[in-house]
Protein backbone atom coordinates (compact mmCIF):
# COMPACT_ATOMS: atom_id res chain seq x y z
CA UNK A 1 0.00 0.00 0.00
CA UNK A 2 1.29 3.41 -0.93
CA UNK A 3 1.90 6.10 1.65
CA UNK A 4 -0.76 8.30 0.21
CA UNK A 5 -3.51 5.69 0.33
CA UNK A 6 -2.55 4.53 3.86
CA UNK A 7 -2.67 8.07 5.11
CA UNK A 8 -6.19 8.62 3.78
CA UNK A 9 -7.47 5.46 5.52
CA UNK A 10 -6.07 6.56 8.82
CA UNK A 11 -7.75 9.96 8.47
CA UNK A 12 -11.10 8.37 7.78
CA UNK A 13 -10.67 5.95 10.70
CA UNK A 14 -9.73 8.77 13.07
CA UNK A 15 -12.74 10.81 11.99
CA UNK A 16 -15.06 7.82 12.60
CA UNK A 17 -13.58 7.24 16.03
CA UNK A 18 -13.93 10.95 16.86
CA UNK A 19 -17.60 10.90 15.81
CA UNK A 20 -18.34 7.88 17.98
CA UNK A 21 -16.60 9.42 20.96
CA UNK A 22 -18.49 12.69 20.47
CA UNK A 23 -21.83 10.92 20.44
CA UNK A 24 -20.90 9.03 23.60
CA UNK A 25 -19.95 12.26 25.33
CA UNK A 26 -23.25 13.89 24.37
CA UNK A 27 -25.24 10.84 25.53
CA UNK A 28 -23.36 10.78 28.83
CA UNK A 29 -24.03 14.47 29.39
CA UNK A 30 -27.74 13.92 28.83
CA UNK A 31 -27.82 11.06 31.35
CA UNK A 32 -25.95 13.20 33.89
CA UNK A 33 -28.42 16.04 33.44
CA UNK A 34 -31.39 13.74 34.05
CA UNK A 35 -29.82 12.24 37.17
CA UNK A 36 -28.74 15.64 38.48
CA UNK A 37 -32.27 17.06 38.47
CA UNK A 38 -34.11 13.94 39.67
CA UNK A 39 -35.21 13.85 43.40
CA UNK A 40 -32.69 12.28 45.77
CA UNK A 41 -32.85 8.52 45.80
CA UNK A 42 -35.08 8.41 42.76
CA UNK A 43 -34.49 8.10 39.10
CA UNK A 44 -36.35 10.23 36.68
CA UNK A 45 -39.08 8.56 34.73
CA UNK A 46 -40.55 9.76 31.51
CA UNK A 47 -43.73 11.79 32.04
CA UNK A 48 -46.71 10.77 30.02
CA UNK A 49 -48.45 13.56 28.22
CA UNK A 50 -51.71 14.62 29.92
CA UNK A 51 -54.90 13.61 28.20
CA UNK A 52 -57.23 16.55 27.40
CA UNK A 53 -60.14 16.82 29.90
CA UNK A 54 -63.66 18.02 29.18
CA UNK A 55 -64.43 21.34 30.86
CA UNK A 56 -67.72 21.85 32.79
CA UNK A 57 -70.21 23.90 30.78
CA UNK A 58 -70.12 27.57 31.66
CA UNK A 59 -73.32 29.62 32.14
CA UNK A 60 -74.28 31.74 29.21
CA UNK A 61 -73.20 35.37 29.50
CA UNK A 62 -75.83 37.44 31.33
CA UNK A 63 -77.71 34.41 32.70
CA UNK A 64 -79.05 34.59 36.26
CA UNK A 65 -79.86 31.88 38.84
CA UNK A 66 -83.53 30.85 38.99
CA UNK A 67 -85.65 32.97 41.35
CA UNK A 68 -86.42 31.69 44.85
CA UNK A 69 -90.08 31.53 45.81
CA UNK A 70 -90.87 33.76 48.80
CA UNK A 71 -94.25 33.85 50.51
CA UNK A 72 -95.65 37.34 50.10
CA UNK A 73 -98.86 38.46 51.76
CA UNK A 74 -101.57 39.25 49.22
CA UNK A 75 -103.91 41.97 50.57
CA UNK A 76 -106.44 41.14 47.86
CA UNK A 77 -106.65 37.41 48.51
CA UNK A 78 -110.19 37.77 49.88
CA UNK A 79 -112.96 40.31 49.62
CA UNK A 80 -113.72 42.66 52.51
CA UNK A 81 -117.24 43.25 51.16
CA UNK A 82 -118.57 39.78 50.37
CA UNK A 83 -120.41 38.51 53.48
CA UNK A 84 -119.17 34.97 52.72
CA UNK A 85 -115.51 36.07 52.78
CA UNK A 86 -113.42 35.33 55.86
CA UNK A 87 -112.08 38.88 55.57
CA UNK A 88 -115.43 40.66 55.41
CA UNK A 89 -115.32 43.85 57.47
CA UNK A 90 -118.49 44.49 59.42
CA UNK A 91 -118.84 47.64 61.51
CA UNK A 92 -121.23 50.53 62.09
CA UNK A 93 -120.51 51.90 58.62
CA UNK A 94 -120.43 48.55 56.86
CA UNK A 95 -123.56 46.42 57.26
CA UNK A 96 -123.78 42.96 55.77
CA UNK A 97 -125.19 42.78 52.26
CA UNK A 98 -127.76 41.32 52.22
CA UNK A 99 -128.53 42.61 55.67
CA UNK A 100 -130.15 39.32 56.70
CA UNK A 101 -127.22 37.24 55.41
CA UNK A 102 -126.96 33.68 56.72
CA UNK A 103 -123.92 31.44 56.07
CA UNK A 104 -124.60 28.18 54.25
CA UNK A 105 -121.87 26.11 55.94
CA UNK A 106 -122.75 26.42 59.63
CA UNK A 107 -121.79 23.49 61.84
CA UNK A 108 -122.09 22.72 65.52
CA UNK A 109 -118.79 23.48 67.27
CA UNK A 110 -117.76 20.54 69.50
CA UNK A 111 -116.47 22.53 72.49
CA UNK A 112 -117.66 23.29 76.02
CA UNK A 113 -120.39 25.92 75.89
CA UNK A 114 -123.15 27.87 77.57
CA UNK A 115 -125.42 27.68 74.53
CA UNK A 116 -124.77 25.25 71.70
CA UNK A 117 -122.47 27.16 69.34
CA UNK A 118 -122.70 27.29 65.56
CA UNK A 119 -119.92 28.61 63.32
CA UNK A 120 -118.81 28.29 59.75
CA UNK A 121 -116.89 25.04 59.26
CA UNK A 122 -113.45 26.61 58.77
CA UNK A 123 -113.79 28.78 61.86
CA UNK A 124 -115.14 25.84 63.87
CA UNK A 125 -112.08 23.72 63.08
CA UNK A 126 -109.81 26.59 64.14
CA UNK A 127 -111.68 27.08 67.44
CA UNK A 128 -111.38 23.38 68.27
CA UNK A 129 -107.63 23.50 67.59
CA UNK A 130 -107.23 26.64 69.71
CA UNK A 131 -109.17 25.27 72.68
CA UNK A 132 -107.10 22.08 72.54
CA UNK A 133 -103.85 24.03 72.43
CA UNK A 134 -104.87 26.06 75.50
CA UNK A 135 -105.45 22.82 77.39
CA UNK A 136 -102.27 21.11 76.14
CA UNK A 137 -99.92 24.07 76.43
CA UNK A 138 -101.22 25.92 79.48
CA UNK A 139 -103.68 23.58 81.22
CA UNK A 140 -106.44 26.14 80.57
CA UNK A 141 -109.99 25.18 79.65
CA UNK A 142 -112.13 27.44 77.51
CA UNK A 143 -115.81 27.56 76.65
CA UNK A 144 -118.11 29.25 74.16
CA UNK A 145 -120.51 31.85 75.55
CA UNK A 146 -121.99 32.81 72.17
CA UNK A 147 -121.19 32.20 68.51
CA UNK A 148 -123.38 32.56 65.41
CA UNK A 149 -126.44 34.74 65.83
CA UNK A 150 -128.90 35.28 63.00
CA UNK A 151 -130.32 38.65 62.01
CA UNK A 152 -133.47 37.90 64.00
CA UNK A 153 -131.60 36.64 67.05
CA UNK A 154 -129.47 39.79 67.00
CA UNK A 155 -132.64 41.85 66.86
CA UNK A 156 -133.62 40.27 70.18
CA UNK A 157 -130.14 40.71 71.68
CA UNK A 158 -129.71 44.37 70.70
CA UNK A 159 -130.44 46.49 73.78
CA UNK A 160 -130.15 49.98 72.31
CA UNK A 161 -126.66 50.67 73.66
CA UNK A 162 -124.58 51.03 70.52
CA UNK A 163 -121.28 50.70 72.38
CA UNK A 164 -122.20 47.31 73.82
CA UNK A 165 -124.24 45.50 71.17
CA UNK A 166 -124.54 45.75 67.41
CA UNK A 167 -127.74 46.35 65.53
CA UNK A 168 -129.06 43.43 63.47
CA UNK A 169 -127.28 43.29 60.12
CA UNK A 170 -124.20 45.01 61.60
CA UNK A 171 -123.05 42.25 63.95
CA UNK A 172 -119.94 40.13 63.39
CA UNK A 173 -121.76 37.24 65.07
CA UNK A 174 -124.04 37.11 62.03
CA UNK A 175 -121.05 36.17 59.82
CA UNK A 176 -120.60 32.84 61.58
CA UNK A 177 -116.92 33.73 62.11
CA UNK A 178 -117.08 35.05 65.68
CA UNK A 179 -117.19 33.54 69.13
CA UNK A 180 -117.42 35.08 72.57
CA UNK A 181 -114.98 32.95 74.57
CA UNK A 182 -114.71 32.52 78.32
CA UNK A 183 -113.20 30.23 80.90
CA UNK A 184 -114.95 26.90 81.32
CA UNK A 185 -115.21 27.81 85.00
CA UNK A 186 -117.36 30.83 84.11
CA UNK A 187 -114.96 33.21 85.85
CA UNK A 188 -115.39 36.77 84.43
CA UNK A 189 -117.46 35.56 81.48
CA UNK A 190 -118.50 38.44 79.18
CA UNK A 191 -116.84 40.89 81.55
CA UNK A 192 -113.82 43.17 81.12
CA UNK A 193 -112.11 41.37 84.00
CA UNK A 194 -111.70 38.39 81.64
CA UNK A 195 -108.64 40.25 80.32
CA UNK A 196 -106.93 39.70 83.66
CA UNK A 197 -107.57 35.96 83.84
CA UNK A 198 -105.06 33.35 82.71
CA UNK A 199 -107.51 32.28 80.00
CA UNK A 200 -107.95 35.83 78.71
CA UNK A 201 -104.22 36.47 78.65
CA UNK A 202 -103.49 33.22 76.85
CA UNK A 203 -106.08 34.07 74.18
CA UNK A 204 -104.72 37.60 73.82
CA UNK A 205 -101.22 36.24 73.19
CA UNK A 206 -102.00 33.16 71.11
CA UNK A 207 -105.27 33.58 69.21
CA UNK A 208 -103.49 34.90 66.12
CA UNK A 209 -101.69 31.55 65.73
CA UNK A 210 -105.06 29.98 64.94
CA UNK A 211 -106.40 32.73 62.70
CA UNK A 212 -108.30 34.79 65.28
CA UNK A 213 -108.31 38.50 66.07
CA UNK A 214 -109.28 40.14 69.35
CA UNK A 215 -111.69 42.40 67.48
CA UNK A 216 -112.42 45.17 69.99
CA UNK A 217 -109.20 46.21 71.80
CA UNK A 218 -109.28 48.55 74.79
CA UNK A 219 -107.36 51.32 73.02
CA UNK A 220 -109.36 51.28 69.76
CA UNK A 221 -112.87 52.27 70.88
CA UNK A 222 -112.79 55.33 68.59
CA UNK A 223 -111.97 53.06 65.66
CA UNK A 224 -114.31 50.12 66.25
CA UNK A 225 -117.13 51.92 68.03
CA UNK A 226 -117.37 49.29 70.77
CA UNK A 227 -116.15 49.08 74.32
CA UNK A 228 -113.31 46.73 75.16
CA UNK A 229 -114.43 43.10 74.73
CA UNK A 230 -111.57 40.78 75.72
CA UNK A 231 -113.83 37.80 75.04
CA UNK A 232 -114.82 38.65 71.42
CA UNK A 233 -112.64 36.82 68.86
CA UNK A 234 -113.16 36.99 65.11
CA UNK A 235 -111.82 34.41 62.68
CA UNK A 236 -109.87 35.94 59.76
CA UNK A 237 -107.55 33.06 58.81
CA UNK A 238 -103.89 32.63 59.67
CA UNK A 239 -102.53 34.57 56.67
CA UNK A 240 -104.18 37.79 57.80
CA UNK A 241 -103.88 37.19 61.55
CA UNK A 242 -100.13 36.60 61.29
CA UNK A 243 -99.66 39.60 59.01
CA UNK A 244 -101.52 41.87 61.42
CA UNK A 245 -99.62 40.46 64.39
CA UNK A 246 -96.25 40.92 62.69
CA UNK A 247 -97.08 44.50 61.73
CA UNK A 248 -98.63 45.40 65.09
CA UNK A 249 -102.01 46.38 63.59
CA UNK A 250 -104.97 45.51 65.82
CA UNK A 251 -108.12 46.47 63.88
CA UNK A 252 -109.46 45.52 60.47
CA UNK A 253 -110.36 49.15 59.80
CA UNK A 254 -106.76 50.27 60.18
CA UNK A 255 -105.30 47.34 58.29
CA UNK A 256 -107.52 47.86 55.25
CA UNK A 257 -107.35 51.67 55.42
CA UNK A 258 -111.04 51.99 56.17
CA UNK A 259 -112.54 54.95 58.04
CA UNK A 260 -113.09 54.64 61.78
CA UNK A 261 -116.65 53.59 62.63
CA UNK A 262 -117.46 54.97 66.10
CA UNK A 263 -121.09 55.72 65.16
CA UNK A 264 -123.79 54.64 62.75
CA UNK A 265 -124.52 56.95 59.85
Amino acid sequence: MSYGSGSSARVRRNRLIAGIVGMAVIAGAAVWAILAFAPSGETAEPVASAEPTEEAPRPAPGSEPPPVDVDVFNPEAHSIDDPASIWVVVDKLRPLDPIDYEPDDLVTVPVAHTWEPLMRAEASDAIVAMFQAAADEADLYLASNSAYRSYWTQDEVYDGDDTLTARPGYSEHQTGLTMDIGAESGNCSLDACFADTAEGQWLRDNAYRFGFLLRYPADKVEVTGYQFEPWHFRYIGTDLSNEMHDRGITTLEEFFDLPPAPDYE
